[in-house]
């Protein structure tokens, strides 16, 4: 292809205009004539003109020419989308239904249980599952370790730490942490505290003097197997019904009664093959 610099216009498909135009005078030889010189050349399409033009072409964005999908007023009913809670399957509730407990969340969290270590374990290893950072505060390091083997030696999300050893965690949305704390009946003030993508869970053999105090602070309170005189102080301090009062010293192995300020569900943590090999089955007393 060759372009001219003399009298007339160019020849061939490739030329662009007239001689001497530039810019959008030259863009315009596609609409152009491309005879003799001397020819007379027709009037130049408007802006608007072009650019329709360029669109029927296939330049632009002029949006899906497919049918729509839309749906009659008679079918909203028949719409359903399996959207739920995210987080950690802690078991079943009464009707068989999954419950949920979202404990990576963008602000503080603090949960309370009562009852025994099989269940707080069972809990552990499904945050990591889901990628959350574990850091166990324990004085009972031999109960926690089998778990840390399992899991890869601590580089699968699992840390253990002496009681009032936890490290600066560094939570962050990418990177959530669980802090457990199973230190006794008399937890000592922690280091490490609860605050954005970083929940605490406490761990409370039994019902002690400073489980008051605990659970007024946290957003989430579970109890399992406990005393007659047990469950009348935990329905004292957290205002249960008379039945679950009564309910409580009744408890089945791996039954948690998990509270709320408003809510409160039963919940059977039933654990999987590879969980039972490793904990064994549910039970409350360690």
């Amino acid at each position: 292809m060759a372009m001219t610099t003399g009298q007339g216009p160019t020849a061939g498909p490739g030329a662009y205009g007239r001689q001497g135009s530039s810019g959008a005078d030259g863009a315009y030889g596609a609409y152009g004539a491309y005879g003799s010189a001397g020819a007379p050349v027709p009037d130049r399409p408007s802006a608007a003109a072009r650019l329709r033009d360029q669109v029927r072409h296939g330049f632009g964005l002029v949006g899906p020419r497919n049918g729509r999908h839309t749906l009659s007023a008679d079918q909203i009913d028949t719409l359903a989308l399996p959207i739920g809670d995210d987080g950690v399957v802690i078991g079943v509730d009464t009707e068989g239904q999954p419950a949920v407990l979202g404990v990576n969340r963008p602000t503080p969290y603090d949960v309370v249980l009562i009852g025994g270590l099989w269940t707080a374990q069972v809990l552990a290893l499904r945050a990591a599952a889901t990628g959350a950072r574990v850091a166990v505060e324990t004085g009972r390091a031999p109960h926690w370790m089998q778990m840390v083997h399992a899991m890869g030696g601590g580089q699968n999300g699992m840390s253990v730490y002496d009681v009032g050893r936890v490290p600066p965690q560094g939570a962050s949305a990418g990177n959530p942490v669980l802090v457990v704390r199973d230190c006794g009946m008399r937890p000592p003030r922690g280091r490490v505290v609860s605050g954005p993508w970083q929940a605490v869970l406490t761990l409370l053999p039994y019902l002690s003097p400073v489980a008051p105090r605990l659970i007024r602070q946290a957003r989430l309170v579970g109890v399992q197997r406990v005393s007659p005189d047990e469950a009348a102080e935990i329905g004292r301090t957290m205002a249960l019904p008379r039945t679950d009062v009564e309910a409580l010293p009744t408890l089945h192995d791996g039954l948690t009664l998990w509270c709320t300020d408003r809510d409160r569900q039963y919940v059977m943590t039933q654990p999987t093959d590879a969980e039972t090999g490793l904990l064994g089955m549910p039970r409350r007393m360690d």
